[in-house]
C-alpha cells in the first residue's frame, strides 16, 4: 500500500511539473488529466472511493470544456512539446525546486499520515466520503444550488466573452 501511495504522489509531482512548465495548452491539459488521476489515486488509497470518483468526473468535465475553449484560442501551428528546449530547462528547474523543499522538510513529514480512513473504522458508523455526500446533499442543499447557477452564469459568461464580432466561439486569435 505504501508503494502505490508513493507512485501516486510521485506521478502527482511530476505531473505538476509538466503543467508548470508547458506553455502549450494542449500539453498542459495532458498533464492536469495526469495530476487529477494521481490525486484521485490518492484518495482512493486514504479510503475515499466515491469522493475520489466524483472528484475525478467532474474535473476532467471541466477540464474538458477548458480544453475547448484554450485549444480553440489559441490555435498554435506548431506547439512546444515537452522535449523542446526551454520546457526540459524549466521541468530540472521545478525538479529541482521540489527537491530542494523536499530536503528541506524531511524530518517533519511524519506523525498520523500514513494511516488511511478505513484503519479507524472502530471509531465509526459510517464510511466517512459516503457520509460526507449525504451531509452536502441534505444540509449543504442552498449551497450546491447556488454553486450550480454560478457555474451556469459563468458558463454563459464566458461564452459571450469568446464570442467575438458574432463569428462564432471557435475563432484564432
Amino acid at each position: 500500500m505504501a508503494y502505490s501511495v508513493f507512485l501516486f504522489l510521485f506521478g502527482l509531482v511530476i505531473g505538476l511539473v509538466a503543467v508548470a512548465s508547458n506553455p502549450s495548452p494542449y500539453f498542459a491539459a495532458l498533464g492536469l488529466v495526469l495530476v487529477s488521476g494521481m490525486g484521485c489515486g490518492v484518495l482512493i488509497s486514504y479510503g475515499g472511493p466515491f469522493l475520489s470518483l466524483v472528484l475525478f468526473l467532474v474535473y476532467l468535465g471541466g477540464m474538458l470544456v477548458v480544453f475547448a475553449y484554450s485549444a480553440a484560442l489559441a490555435a498554435e501551428p506548431y506547439p512546444e512539446g515537452w522535449g523542446s528546449g526551454s520546457v526540459v530547462m524549466h521541468m530540472i528547474l521545478y525538479m529541482l525546486g521540489v527537491f530542494f523543499i523536499t530536503v528541506l522538510f524531511w524530518g517533519s513529514w511524519c506523525g498520523f499520515w500514513g494511516v488511511s480512513v478505513d484503519e479507524l473504522v472502530e471509531f465509526s458508523f459510517f464510511r466517512v466520503d459516503i457520509s460526507g455526500i449525504s451531509l452536502m446533499y441534505s444540509v449543504g442543499g442552498k449551497m450546491l444550488v447556488i454553486g450550480a447557477c454560478v457555474l451556469l452564469l459563468t458558463l454563459f459568461v464566458v461564452l459571450e466573452l469568446t464570442r467575438g464580432l458574432g463569428r462564432g466561439t471557435l475563432r484564432a486569435v
